[in-house]
């Protein structure tokens, strides 16, 4: 927690230099930077990697952050988005359905990744998801 600021989600971690630092080259090298980011939120990003070390200021946290979840959504793959969309969701509903029908074991396909990858990559393979 950073002041009254909750920081609970990925980018906890990521608000020193360090972190911030990381995230931009990976955003150049993939080339989303300019791409995703207006000039704005890039200006941003650089005058705090000039200026702090650690944000200590409860605004700029709020400001990164946003600016920080876009660059996050941009990098992340299409795959990726959809485990993390769809995957899990769908293996959950089939997980109790299964256990309803009397399968004990079926109690761990909600948190299995490489089935929820499995039923994300059928779901971005139907014909009927091209149009999205």
């Amino acid at each position: 927690m950073l002041g009254r600021v909750c920081l609970g989600n990925t980018f906890s971690g990521m608000l020193g230099r360090g972190g911030i630092l990381r995230l931009k080259l990976k955003a150049i090298r993939s080339g989303i930077w300019f791409r995703a980011l207006r000039s704005i939120d890039r200006a941003l990003i650089d005058l705090t990697l000039r200026v702090v070390d650690k944000v200590n200021s409860d605004t700029l946290a709020k400001a990164l952050i946003s600016v920080l979840t876009i660059l996050e959504n941009a990098l992340e793959n299409r795959v990726s988005r959809a485990v993390r969309e769809v995957g899990f969701q769908v293996a959950r509903k089939m997980s109790l359905v299964a256990q309803g029908w009397g399968n004990v074991s079926a109690g761990s396909w909600a948190t299995d990744l490489s089935f929820a990858k499995f039923l994300a990559i059928m779901h971005i393979n139907n014909p009927m998801n091209f149009m999205n």
